[in-house]
């Protein structure tokens, strides 16, 4: 996240839902904690226990706020430097994301979590997915990614899910008129889809499905911008109506549907 000068410290910009609430005290982050709390930092210090060190360490929880250890570095937030889009930035996501899953596999899944289910992947898993690998949520160092931040969202899932939704941000997965107007010069969606999957090292029997998990990713995800747009939520109103409304979301699962095949044929040959 960016950040800026504050009386209560140094407020952390970038994201939706904790925007403006989220702040730097030296070394600590303070933000609003989500419900399930708990079972997260118990989540999120068993990573460490088996040798993930790229999250935050949760500190305190309270007063339904939680303070946890600042991750230096930098964050990618609109709009974004050349940096972002380089081949390096891509395929340490991917490697990012394959490290969490090799932790979270040996951790397993808490029993009687209630894990939010906004974006979880609805066949469900034995691991705990990030579920929101966005630009907003990876914190960079000398043009690689190096930790995963905002682990709000995880819930148990299929490590294909979690590089589903990773995939959408990071290719990114938009059709041409939508990925315009945040990556300028049109990107490579083939090549760079297949450059995630390589820094993954997603196994070949799973690549032919990672197209159709991206769809379903996005569908779950329109559903959770619908669900905060039914509930009359200013800032998914806003960002709605900023980026094209429905017809966005419309144009962009043609898109994915159309192409499902050609993205396939990318990752396998």
């Amino acid at each position: 996240m960016a950040t800026g000068g504050g009386a209560d410290g140094e407020a952390l910009y970038g994201g939706m839902a904790n925007a403006g609430a989220v702040f730097r005290r030296g070394e600590l982050v303070d933000r609003p904690a989500p419900p399930h709390a708990p079972a997260l930092h118990a989540h999120l210090r068993a990573l460490r226990e088996q040798g993930f060190d790229a999250a935050p360490t949760p500190v305190g929880l309270g007063a339904g706020r939680e303070q946890l250890t600042f991750v230096p570095g930098e964050v990618a937030l609109p709009p974004f430097a050349d940096w972002v889009l380089t081949t390096t930035a891509l395929e340490s996501v991917g490697r990012l994301l394959r490290r969490l899953h090799a932790a979270s596999e040996a951790v397993g899944v808490g029993a009687d979590v209630g894990w939010p289910q906004d974006l979880a992947d609805p066949a469900g898993g034995t691991m705990v997915c990030h579920n929101d690998v966005c630009p907003d949520n990876v914190v960079f160092r000398d043009g690689r990614a190096a930790a995963l931040i905002d682990f709000d969202m995880a819930a148990p899932g299929r490590p294909l899910w979690d590089l589903a939704m990773a995939a959408r941000y990071w290719v990114p997965m938009l059709d041409p008129v939508s990925a315009a107007a945040l990556y300028p010069g049109g990107p490579d969606v083939c090549a760079r889809l297949r450059i995630l999957a390589d820094g993954y090292g997603l196994p070949t029997a799973e690549r032919a499905a990672l197209p159709g998990a991206i769809e379903q990713a996005t569908e779950t995800c329109r559903g959770f911008v619908a669900r905060r747009v039914a509930d009359g939520d200013p800032v998914y109103l806003r960002a709605l109506a900023d980026r094209g409304g429905w017809e966005r979301w419309d144009r962009m699962q043609a898109w994915l549907a159309a192409h499902r095949q050609t993205f396939a044929a990318a990752l396998l040959n």
